[in-house]
């Protein structure tokens, strides 16, 4: 009687590790889209910052806090992007998994980082990264490279579901080739297209889909406009014709409504993550806009 008591426990028990879902917190929510392909129901998800801010800057909040103290699981952009803030939050969390790094995953693993400094990096040249354009996941083939990354770190976290992981990244990958081929399909008139950015965001996104990014209106990364290059992106619009101006959805448009009165281009907000706008909902919805919103306008 006891020993089958004792085996009904332990089954019990089993069953009940079986369905304790993984506390899953990403800095961004695009990489909280990535990760609920992967983890679907197996994972309890959530984000810091949300789409319509500025990653480089978030206030911390005590509700950060307390995601990332009860976090199996921390996915960071990486490359310093998160620099400002994250370090502390996990510091002040006292989760030893996120501070030993066992529960800690840097999503650029894997990614070929483009814009890598050379040389010694003053402030005189603005917030230029160290380690490279974090903006890595605009280029969809990277988000495919995220994907593998946290499929293989859920399943050492919790690998009786390791094969439901892999089966949900095999699903995302194949998706991810077929809308690319769409995506490239719409954007291939426009290859060699001249835009103009507000920040250094795009460049993942220019080099997949074959743009030109022939400027930015920051003189230099975090360094508000100045009235002098303001000028020299206005001549450089009129002698290209360059028909658009890209900014996100947290910049101040006054510079470039300004610029675009005065040449005829047109400013274009498109969001750089999810949630950057109503209706850009998860990872393919990011890319959809984006080229449908180009393809009119380019």
């Amino acid at each position: 009687m006891k020993k089958s008591f004792l085996i009904i426990i332990a089954v019990l028990a089993s069953f009940s590790l079986s369905f304790a879902k993984l506390k899953v917190v990403a800095t961004t929510q695009d990489l909280a889209s990535i990760a609920s392909f992967i983890g679907k129901d197996r994972i309890d998800l959530n984000y810091i910052a949300k789409g319509y801010q500025d990653p480089h800057f978030v206030d911390s909040k005590p509700s950060y806090l307390l995601k990332l103290r009860q976090a199996d699981l921390l996915i960071a952009v990486g490359l310093e992007l998160e620099v400002g803030w994250l370090p502390v939050l996990v510091k002040d969390s006292r989760n030893s998994k996120l501070i030993s790094g066992k529960g800690y995953l840097d999503a650029s693993q894997g990614i070929e980082v483009r814009e890598k400094p050379v040389g010694q990096i003053t402030r005189a040249e603005g917030d230029v990264h160290p380690y490279g354009n974090p903006h890595y996941w605009l280029d969809p083939v990277n988000g495919k490279i995220v994907a593998a990354s946290i499929a293989r770190k859920l399943g050492e976290l919790d690998p009786a579901n390791s094969e439901f992981y892999q089966k949900n990244l095999e699903a995302f990958q194949r998706q991810i080739d077929e809308q690319l081929q769409e995506w490239q399909k719409l954007m291939e008139p426009l290859r060699g297209a001249k835009v103009i950015t507000y920040h250094r965001t795009r460049g993942y996104f220019a080099d997949r889909f074959g743009l030109e990014i022939a400027g930015e209106i920051e003189p230099k990364p975090g360094i508000p406009p100045t009235p002098s290059h303001t000028l020299e992106i206005i001549n450089r619009i009129k002698a290209d014709k360059i028909k658009v101006i890209v900014a996100e959805p947290f910049y101040d448009l006054k510079t470039p409504e300004s610029i675009a009165l005065k040449t005829g281009a047109k400013v274009l907000v498109l969001p750089s993550s999810v949630g950057g706008v109503e209706g850009v909902k998860d990872y393919i919805q990011l890319f959809d806009y984006n080229v449908k919103l180009l393809k009119e306008n380019l």
